[in-house]
Protein backbone atom coordinates (compact mmCIF):
# COMPACT_ATOMS: atom_id res chain seq x y z
CA UNK A 1 0.00 0.00 0.00
CA UNK A 2 1.13 3.54 -0.75
CA UNK A 3 -1.15 5.18 2.34
CA UNK A 4 -1.47 4.07 5.41
CA UNK A 5 -4.16 5.65 7.67
CA UNK A 6 -2.37 7.19 11.11
CA UNK A 7 -4.56 8.23 13.85
CA UNK A 8 -4.91 11.99 14.36
CA UNK A 9 -4.29 11.90 17.86
CA UNK A 10 -1.25 10.01 17.25
CA UNK A 11 -0.02 12.43 15.32
CA UNK A 12 -0.34 15.29 17.45
CA UNK A 13 0.97 13.77 20.64
CA UNK A 14 4.13 12.29 18.26
CA UNK A 15 4.46 16.17 16.92
CA UNK A 16 3.94 17.89 20.49
CA UNK A 17 6.42 15.44 21.48
CA UNK A 18 9.02 16.06 18.94
CA UNK A 19 8.13 19.54 19.35
CA UNK A 20 9.05 19.29 23.26
CA UNK A 21 12.42 17.80 22.57
CA UNK A 22 13.25 20.12 20.37
CA UNK A 23 12.82 23.21 22.92
CA UNK A 24 14.64 20.89 25.27
CA UNK A 25 17.69 20.84 22.96
CA UNK A 26 17.48 24.53 21.53
CA UNK A 27 17.25 25.71 25.25
CA UNK A 28 19.85 23.30 27.40
CA UNK A 29 22.34 22.65 24.22
CA UNK A 30 22.12 25.35 21.93
CA UNK A 31 21.48 23.32 18.87
CA UNK A 32 18.40 23.86 16.43
CA UNK A 33 17.71 20.64 14.84
CA UNK A 34 16.92 20.59 11.28
CA UNK A 35 13.48 20.00 9.89
CA UNK A 36 14.97 16.37 8.37
CA UNK A 37 16.03 15.13 12.03
CA UNK A 38 13.08 16.74 13.55
CA UNK A 39 10.36 14.57 10.98
CA UNK A 40 12.82 11.41 11.07
CA UNK A 41 12.22 11.69 14.82
CA UNK A 42 8.02 11.69 14.10
CA UNK A 43 8.29 9.54 11.90
CA UNK A 44 10.15 7.04 14.05
CA UNK A 45 7.32 7.91 16.66
CA UNK A 46 4.58 7.03 14.16
CA UNK A 47 6.53 3.48 13.63
CA UNK A 48 6.37 4.80 9.55
CA UNK A 49 8.87 5.16 6.67
CA UNK A 50 8.77 7.20 3.38
CA UNK A 51 10.70 6.53 0.10
CA UNK A 52 13.66 9.34 -0.30
CA UNK A 53 11.70 11.74 -2.60
CA UNK A 54 8.53 11.40 -0.68
CA UNK A 55 10.73 13.01 2.65
CA UNK A 56 12.49 15.14 0.89
CA UNK A 57 9.39 16.42 -0.38
CA UNK A 58 7.91 16.92 3.17
CA UNK A 59 11.25 18.41 4.63
CA UNK A 60 10.76 20.88 1.78
CA UNK A 61 7.35 21.84 2.71
CA UNK A 62 7.93 22.31 6.09
CA UNK A 63 11.32 24.49 5.92
CA UNK A 64 9.01 26.55 3.13
CA UNK A 65 6.19 27.53 5.32
CA UNK A 66 6.79 30.98 5.94
CA UNK A 67 7.90 31.50 2.15
CA UNK A 68 3.97 30.64 1.18
CA UNK A 69 2.62 31.83 4.16
CA UNK A 70 3.93 34.73 4.66
CA UNK A 71 4.80 36.55 8.60
CA UNK A 72 3.20 39.94 9.00
CA UNK A 73 6.70 41.61 9.63
CA UNK A 74 6.42 44.62 12.52
CA UNK A 75 5.46 47.65 11.59
CA UNK A 76 8.20 50.37 11.19
CA UNK A 77 11.24 47.89 10.68
CA UNK A 78 11.44 48.22 7.04
CA UNK A 79 12.03 51.84 7.58
CA UNK A 80 14.27 51.55 10.55
CA UNK A 81 16.86 49.50 8.73
CA UNK A 82 17.03 51.68 5.94
CA UNK A 83 17.49 54.35 8.69
CA UNK A 84 20.22 52.32 10.08
CA UNK A 85 21.89 50.90 6.69
CA UNK A 86 24.86 53.22 5.49
CA UNK A 87 25.58 54.48 9.35
CA UNK A 88 26.36 51.26 10.85
CA UNK A 89 27.01 47.53 9.68
CA UNK A 90 24.27 45.24 9.64
CA UNK A 91 23.43 41.85 10.62
CA UNK A 92 21.40 39.10 11.17
CA UNK A 93 21.82 36.57 13.95
CA UNK A 94 19.35 34.27 13.69
CA UNK A 95 18.18 30.92 15.07
CA UNK A 96 16.21 28.72 12.69
CA UNK A 97 13.44 26.95 14.19
CA UNK A 98 11.30 25.29 11.17
CA UNK A 99 12.94 27.76 8.51
CA UNK A 100 16.32 27.26 7.44
CA UNK A 101 18.70 30.52 6.18
CA UNK A 102 18.19 29.39 2.85
CA UNK A 103 14.72 30.07 3.62
CA UNK A 104 15.09 32.91 5.61
CA UNK A 105 17.15 35.11 3.03
CA UNK A 106 14.55 33.99 0.12
CA UNK A 107 11.78 35.88 2.49
CA UNK A 108 14.42 39.31 3.17
CA UNK A 109 15.03 39.45 -0.39
CA UNK A 110 11.51 39.20 -1.11
CA UNK A 111 10.78 42.00 1.26
CA UNK A 112 13.38 44.41 -0.09
CA UNK A 113 15.68 44.08 3.01
CA UNK A 114 18.44 41.15 2.08
CA UNK A 115 20.96 44.53 0.50
CA UNK A 116 21.16 46.32 3.85
CA UNK A 117 22.52 43.41 5.69
CA UNK A 118 26.31 42.97 5.63
CA UNK A 119 26.28 39.92 7.57
CA UNK A 120 23.69 36.91 8.08
CA UNK A 121 24.50 34.69 10.96
CA UNK A 122 22.19 31.28 11.00
CA UNK A 123 22.22 28.47 13.48
CA UNK A 124 21.16 25.95 10.91
CA UNK A 125 24.91 27.05 9.14
CA UNK A 126 26.59 27.39 11.99
CA UNK A 127 26.19 24.20 13.91
CA UNK A 128 25.28 25.93 17.46
CA UNK A 129 22.16 28.58 18.66
CA UNK A 130 21.94 31.54 20.70
CA UNK A 131 23.02 32.14 23.61
CA UNK A 132 26.42 30.20 22.23
CA UNK A 133 29.15 32.49 22.08
CA UNK A 134 30.12 31.19 18.32
CA UNK A 135 27.16 32.79 17.16
CA UNK A 136 28.17 36.18 18.15
CA UNK A 137 31.85 35.67 17.58
CA UNK A 138 31.49 34.80 14.23
CA UNK A 139 29.07 37.97 13.91
CA UNK A 140 31.58 39.98 14.97
CA UNK A 141 34.13 38.10 12.59
CA UNK A 142 32.30 39.30 9.84
CA UNK A 143 31.21 42.50 10.54
CA UNK A 144 35.34 43.41 11.15
CA UNK A 145 34.00 45.03 14.81
CA UNK A 146 34.82 44.11 18.86
CA UNK A 147 32.70 42.73 20.57
CA UNK A 148 32.33 45.81 23.06
CA UNK A 149 31.29 47.27 19.21
CA UNK A 150 28.23 44.69 19.27
CA UNK A 151 24.51 45.74 19.72
CA UNK A 152 22.08 42.78 19.46
CA UNK A 153 18.76 43.19 19.28
CA UNK A 154 16.10 40.16 20.35
CA UNK A 155 13.14 39.52 22.19
CA UNK A 156 14.36 36.78 24.12
CA UNK A 157 16.12 37.45 27.25
CA UNK A 158 17.99 34.16 27.91
CA UNK A 159 19.33 33.90 24.13
CA UNK A 160 19.63 37.84 23.30
CA UNK A 161 19.81 39.46 26.06
CA UNK A 162 21.98 37.60 28.18
CA UNK A 163 23.38 35.74 25.38
CA UNK A 164 25.52 39.11 24.24
CA UNK A 165 26.11 40.71 27.41
CA UNK A 166 27.79 37.79 29.14
CA UNK A 167 30.47 38.33 26.26
CA UNK A 168 30.60 41.90 26.75
CA UNK A 169 28.51 43.05 23.94
CA UNK A 170 25.44 45.53 24.01
CA UNK A 171 21.98 44.23 23.42
CA UNK A 172 18.59 45.84 23.37
CA UNK A 173 15.26 44.08 24.05
CA UNK A 174 12.72 44.25 21.49
CA UNK A 175 9.05 44.81 23.04
CA UNK A 176 7.40 45.43 19.04
CA UNK A 177 6.02 41.99 18.76
CA UNK A 178 5.56 40.19 21.76
CA UNK A 179 6.51 40.85 25.42
CA UNK A 180 8.70 38.52 26.77
CA UNK A 181 9.42 39.85 30.28
CA UNK A 182 10.37 43.50 29.98
CA UNK A 183 10.35 43.94 33.36
CA UNK A 184 12.94 41.74 34.51
CA UNK A 185 15.35 42.72 31.56
CA UNK A 186 19.17 43.72 31.48
CA UNK A 187 19.54 45.07 28.30
CA UNK A 188 21.42 48.43 28.01
CA UNK A 189 18.11 49.87 26.25
CA UNK A 190 14.38 48.60 25.20
CA UNK A 191 11.58 49.71 22.73
CA UNK A 192 7.98 48.42 21.46
CA UNK A 193 8.42 51.03 18.59
CA UNK A 194 10.59 50.58 15.82
CA UNK A 195 10.70 54.29 15.27
CA UNK A 196 12.95 54.55 18.65
CA UNK A 197 15.62 52.05 17.31
CA UNK A 198 18.03 54.60 14.92
CA UNK A 199 18.58 56.89 18.44
CA UNK A 200 18.50 54.33 20.84
CA UNK A 201 21.56 52.41 18.53
CA UNK A 202 22.98 56.15 18.14
CA UNK A 203 22.73 57.05 22.19
CA UNK A 204 24.46 53.59 22.34
CA UNK A 205 27.22 54.30 20.03
CA UNK A 206 28.16 57.57 21.38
Amino acid sequence: EKHTPVDYELVTRVYDTADAAFRKVWHEHHVTWSVLERLSIIMSGLGVTLPDGEMEELVRLHENMELEFRPDFVEGVHEAIKSLHGKYRLGVISDTIFSPGRALRQLLADEGLLDFFDVLIFSDEIGKSKPEPVMFYSACQRLGVQLDELVHIGDREHNDIAGPKNLGARAILCTAAIDRGSSKTKADAMFKNYQELPSLIEKLAS
